[in-house]
């Protein structure tokens, strides 16, 4: 099992930009592929980024592409998320999730098999 604590959330203009942290427990992080997830008001929760076990490979979701990168420090057992030129649609939730059951990046929820508790990121317009 891994513990995730988001941080790093807030208001901010748009065109502006925040990096998330998401800190992991224990000493087995480089076992989990990493993706972060964000949910906005009245709608479900949609993939952003994913990174590999060893960094090496990302995805992001078209919306993210060009203005997001997601990368990782294994020696401090944390995931970022810089996000670059805002938009107020980014608005949302932002959780970080761990997937230890495959070695291939994925954007599905379901195989992501643990969650943080959220860092709410608002941007205005």
């Amino acid at each position: 099992q891994v513990q995730l604590v988001e941080s790093g959330g807030g208001l901010v203009q748009a065109g502006g930009s925040l990096r998330l942290s998401c800190a992991a427990s224990g000493r087995t992080f480089s076992d989990y592929g990493m993706g972060w997830f964000q949910q906005a008001p009245g709608k479900e929760r949609q993939f952003v980024a994913a990174i590999s076990r060893s960094g090496g490979r990302t995805l992001y979701a078209d919306s993210a592409q060009g203005r997001f990168t997601i990368s990782r420090d294994n020696a401090r057992n944390t995931v970022y998320l810089q996000m670059n030129s805002l938009k107020p649609e980014d608005t949302a939730v932002y959780y970080c999730a761990a997937d230890q059951t495959r070695s291939t990046l994925s954007q599905v929820q379901h195989e992501y098999e643990y969650w943080g508790q959220g860092t709410q990121v608002t941007v205005s317009s």
